[in-house]
């Protein structure tokens, strides 16, 4: 796993556009990206927004695959995952619209919804940088605690917890969804690379649990130790618990140039 401290939160989502960049460049313009929502890959985007309104970055002909969806919110909803994905990611990157898929939260889809979307995610050849965040109690998408770490996209349940914290997207706490559909843990991992973001003292915990704690399904995100290549990227505060920082930054810092990234 490589971890990569920012000295300021602002400068987390320039990394990490760079690392996406990076990758992007690597593989080609059919690159395939997993996108997530909430408020930690935001800056990542507004990076390769830049990168795309420079010309140093062409993703016309990329795919993406969103994280997940609500479960049950009406067609057009500005708070389903579909309509979130359209303003952070579609058009501020210049993504076809028909190459973009968001897992069918509808209630008439629902019993084939997962299995028709790993089909779609097999037929594009696979994820080759997925983007996601963490949550507080270590969530990677919606899988909770206690998710397989080999599951793939299914319905899942949110936990309390979850709920609270996303109700700030919405007029009332009693309108967020009690479910979601959502990709799952196996279906993460098998993403050709991963890139993890995450900013503030509120994800301090999480981020020493999936860094450094053991591998189990009470902290979902720590299934990430596992994976070939694997990336976090964070700033000071939630790195404030990591007893192994100061090597983090050194490796970072040492790394040979082909290694570098671009933060031109």
């Amino acid at each position: 796993m490589e971890v990569i401290i920012c000295p300021v939160a602002e400068q987390v989502g320039q990394v990490a556009a760079a690392k996406v960049a990076k990758i992007a460049a690597e593989v080609g313009p059919g690159v395939v990206l997993g996108v997530a929502t909430g408020s930690s890959p935001l800056s990542t985007y507004e990076g390769l927004a830049r990168l795309v309104a420079e010309g140093r970055l062409d993703l016309s002909q990329a795919s993406a695959f969103a994280l997940d969806e609500y479960v049950g919110l009406a067609d057009g909803h500005p708070e389903s995952y579909r309509e979130v994905i359209r303003r952070t990611v579609t058009e501020p990157l210049g993504l076809d619209p028909s190459r973009v898929h968001v897992p069918d939260g509808s209630l008439h889809g629902l019993a084939s919804a997962g299995e028709r979307f790993e089909k779609a995610i097999a037929a594009a050849g696979g994820v080759d940088v997925q983007i996601v965040g963490i949550g507080a109690n270590g969530h990677v998408g919606f899988n909770e605690p206690t998710s397989s770490l080999a599951s793939r996209t299914r319905v899942k349940t949110l936990t309390e917890r979850t709920r609270q914290d996303n109700a700030r997207f919405f007029a009332t706490p009693e309108e967020v969804p009690d479910h979601c559909v959502t990709q799952g843990l196996g279906t993460v991992m098998a993403a050709r690379h991963v890139v993890l973001v995450a900013m503030g003292d509120a994800k301090a915990d999480a981020i020493a649990q999936v860094v450094e704690g053991p591998v189990t399904a009470m902290c979902p995100g720590s299934v990430l130790q596992m994976h070939q290549f694997a990336t976090v990227i964070i700033d000071e505060a939630a790195a404030h618990n990591l007893k192994l920082a100061d090597y983090y930054k050194q490796a970072y810092e040492s790394a040979p140039a082909w290694q570098k990234l671009d933060l031109a």
